[in-house]
């Protein structure tokens, strides 16, 4: 089974950008999975393809392969540097700053701490959240719902980081049960061709729905 044509968001020889589904790993963890990774499902097209970078399980948005080793070695050797990773997120609370930065060391995998950076500007406020969107340059593990977290804005119905009564009365409330955490946008230059990229995903319809719905109370 071939993925959606309409997930597919950029191709060319040597890259592939997908949308990926909020509930859709990229990669097959440690655990059992229920459903087939993303990676796995797009084997059947793309034989040879390479992971460049992961979003967490219930993180929407666009993901980024390597068709060629070439490509894969180039985006490698520079670390990432100059990627531009643009995200929206539903916060607890209001955030009284139209814009701000989050810069709090974080917790790297096997070295100590590493430092991170979140920069957001709030696209809207309703009673008891802020719709918000963030450019992050770092990469760290949970790093946008870690950093809402420590200012006191969790990001809602997040179960790990969250606030546990306040995502229990927003769902009894809107109905929902998981977190909305949409990667719009991925800005790089082209590994090959040095290209300045910009690579957008739509909001998932429940993420618009809802927040429209808050929008309307």
């Amino acid at each position: 089974m071939s993925i959606a044509p309409d997930r597919i968001l950029y191709e060319d020889e040597h890259l592939l950008a997908v949308n990926k589904l909020s509930g859709e790993l990229v990669v097959k963890g440690a655990g059992k999975v229920q459903k087939l990774p993303l990676f796995d499902f797009l084997q059947t097209d793309y034989p040879g393809l390479r992971v460049l970078h992961r979003l967490d399980f219930e993180t929407s948005g666009v993901v980024l392969f390597a068709k060629t080793k070439e490509a894969e070695a180039k985006v490698l050797n520079t670390k990432f540097e100059q990627w531009e990773k643009t995200s929206q997120c539903l916060v607890m609370g209001r955030i009284n700053r139209p814009s701000g930065a989050i810069r709090k060391k974080l917790p790297a995998r096997g070295r100590g701490v590493v430092d991170a950076e979140t920069l957001y500007t709030v696209l809207d406020l309703f009673a008891n959240s802020s719709y918000v969107e963030c450019v992050i340059t770092t990469g760290r593990f949970h790093q946008i719902r870690k950093h809402f977290a420590g200012i006191e804005h969790p990001l809602v119905l997040d179960k790990e980081y969250g606030h546990p009564k306040f995502n229990q009365l927003f769902k009894q409330e809107l109905g929902y049960n998981k977190f909305f955490l949409h990667s719009t946008s991925l800005s790089f230059p082209h590994p090959i061709t040095g290209k300045d990229m910009v690579i957008d995903a739509p909001l998932p319809k429940a993420f618009s729905a809802l927040i429209k719905k808050l929008r309307s109370l």
